[in-house]
């Protein structure tokens, strides 16, 4: 009895691993999704940007494109949170625009914050960090076995989103007028251009000067 016990324990600590080794797309999640048609399914969700798909598992399992969602939310038990995710026109490969799913991390009246994720190979030293999970605290590890989730940074701002190049100079171009002011936010807080958790909160900033 006692080794049994010993080994179920086993298996629920190396399962309880497996899943924190799972970067967020790869796993499911508690949510729900709004059609386009209006209607709110709920269940698990699992989302696939690369490919621009999300899944709901209930019964069975269905699978919809960005054509067929408007938007859809999963809380995240393992990275913290309520995550929420729209369905826009964008131009990724083509000229042609179609719908494309994006994360939004703040938003305001005058200008929006969005990301898309996606896993990289991870060819950065121990103490590189770089854009990877960086968000919060409850991010974990950078990289599992060679790779490292990314993202691509968007602002949505009089109707249209821009991708931004992690460049600084190009972040005051996105978030113009405020350039002074900007940059002693940021050297106050130690914020950098280039991180997740650090674009949410100069974004936030810069709407609440529009204001």
């Amino acid at each position: 009895m006692k080794k049994a016990l010993i080994t179920l324990t086993f298996v629920m600590l190396s399962l309880a691993v497996w899943a924190q080794n799972q970067f967020p797309s790869q796993m499911w999640h508690k949510g729900n999704i709004v059609l386009a048609e209006g209607a709110t399914v709920s269940g698990l969700v699992k989302y696939d940007l690369e490919n621009n798909l999300v899944q709901l598992q209930t019964e069975t399992v269905t699978t919809y494109t960005a054509s067929n969602v408007e938007s859809f939310e999963i809380f995240d038990e393992t990275y913290g949170g309520i995550r929420k995710f729209y369905s826009l026109p964008y131009a990724i490969n083509s000229n042609y625009e179609v719908p494309t799913f994006f994360e939004i991390l703040t938003q305001g009246e005058n200008i929006a914050l969005l990301c898309r994720e996606y896993i990289a190979t991870d060819n950065r030293g121990m103490n590189n960090w770089g854009g990877g999970m960086m968000m919060n605290p409850l991010w974990g590890p950078a990289s599992f076995s060679g790779y490292r989730l990314a993202f691509n940074y968007y602002f949505f701002k009089d109707g249209r989103l821009e991708k931004y190049s992690l460049k600084k100079k190009d972040l005051f171009t996105m978030l113009p007028g405020y350039e002074d002011e900007i940059n002693l936010f940021m050297r106050k807080n130690r914020l950098e251009h280039d991180r997740r958790g650090d674009l949410l909160r100069i974004t936030a900033y810069y709407n609440e000067l529009k204001n």
